[in-house]
């Protein structure tokens, strides 16, 4: 079992390895300085800031919400559903994760195949529509699709469920492109927490550069899942409980503890969980920001997932008004570009540094269940 237990050595280590960019596991990612006048209308401010440092989205239930249209065209777009190009081009969407979660009840062989039809689904939206939207897999491939105008989409969350208990599928699926699982919904990440082969699933995320996704989760699954894991974990869709005490909310305690270890708090767009105003929607932020700090926060628009939305925000172009609120409120240019592009490019790039670096010390996991939890 002691191979099981490989840990990645320590950052010093880690970064005498060759990489071409490599990206440091702490430390805050610095954006230029956005020119605009200090007396200048804060919603023009805020579309100035958001042309230099667009919004990268942290879930959207797109995928699933196609599935009920007989046709559609993003580009030019479509009413029936809340994003597209268009308005995520109003909204200065940069990037947008697409969602692979499956609805309540689909388990084992099922949720898998369930899950490649989502992800076949979502690459094939992409492919048509490439005048407005591209796939990545990296912060690099995200940073090129934005520069060449398109909308960088890449895949995830899936739902724990999807790996039907499988470290070689959750492989597969990495190799398909998936960036982000969500821990949650599976026997290894339960109410107390996760099992030895619930670890064992982190370590090998870790080792092949998928996001752990905490959101959902329980108390001791984030709490073990971020004390095991070598790379910053996302909660994609978590504001404060202190605030509203909605079950996928975190404590003050893991918002601090989120920020200790580079996490990032991904603030969900929904009445439900942050309430019916943009102000609502700011005081979360305001609060995960001071607990977590400037570097472990960031936006979830939760579009096309059944959720209500705030008033003023209710498709993917409503980011210019949200931003504008935090400027008034006296956000700095420089922490407003963390929490639109940076926070989510740096957790990418970490990912894909420590996975790198993992790879070096640790060969893929072939632990099963049966042996790990009995």
């Amino acid at each position: 079992m002691a191979d099981l237990q490989d840990e990645l050595h320590s950052t010093a280590e880690v970064g005498d390895l060759d990489l071409d960019h490599p990206e440091p596991l702490s430390g805050a990612f610095e954006p230029p300085p956005v020119a605009a006048a200090p007396g200048t209308d804060p919603l023009a401010r805020a579309h100035t800031l958001l042309a230099a440092h667009p919004v990268a989205d942290g879930y959207s239930g797109l995928p699933w919400a196609l599935r009920r249209l007989s046709w559609y065209d993003l580009e030019l777009g479509e009413s029936a559903v809340d994003t597209d190009v268009p308005r995520l081009r109003e909204g200065h969407v940069g990037a947008l994760f697409w969602s692979l979660h499956l609805p309540g009840g689909l388990a084992g062989e099922r949720a898998v195949g369930a899950t490649l039809e989502q992800l076949d689904l979502v690459k094939t939206v992409v492919a048509a529509h490439p005048e407005g939207l591209r796939m990545a897999h990296s912060a690099a491939q995200v940073t090129d699709a934005r520069n060449c105008g398109r909308v960088a989409v890449l895949l995830g969350p899936a739902g724990a469920a999807a790996l039907d208990d499988s470290l070689g599928i959750l492989r597969a699926l990495h190799a398909l492109g998936l960036r982000v699982l969500t821990l949650s919904g599976a026997s290894w990440a339960g109410e107390n927490g996760l099992t030895r082969f619930g670890e064992e699933v982190v370590r090998e995320m870790n080792r092949i550069g998928v996001v752990a996704d905490l959101s959902g989760a329980s108390d001791a699954t984030v709490r073990r899942a971020l004390t095991i894991s070598k790379a910053p974990v996302m909660c994609t869709r978590s504001a404060a409980r202190a605030l509203r005490p909605h079950p996928s909310n975190l404590p003050d305690d893991v918002l601090v503890e989120l920020g200790a270890t580079q996490g990032l708090c991904l603030v969900p767009l929904t009445a439900e969980q942050t309430g019916p105003t943009v102000r609502d929607v700011a005081d979360h932020l305001d609060h995960v920001r001071e607990l977590a700090g400037p570097g472990c926060v960031g936006l979830s628009g939760t579009y096309d997932s059944g959720a209500a939305h705030p008033q003023d925000l209710s498709d993917a172009s409503g980011y210019p008004r949200l931003v504008a609120e935090l400027l008034g409120r006296g956000w700095s240019e420089t922490d407003l570009a963390l929490l639109t592009w940076g926070n989510v490019q740096r957790v990418l790039r970490t990912a894909d540094f420590t996975s790198r670096a993992a790879r070096q010390r640790r060969e893929p996991s072939m632990a099963r269940i049966a042996e790990l939890d009995g």
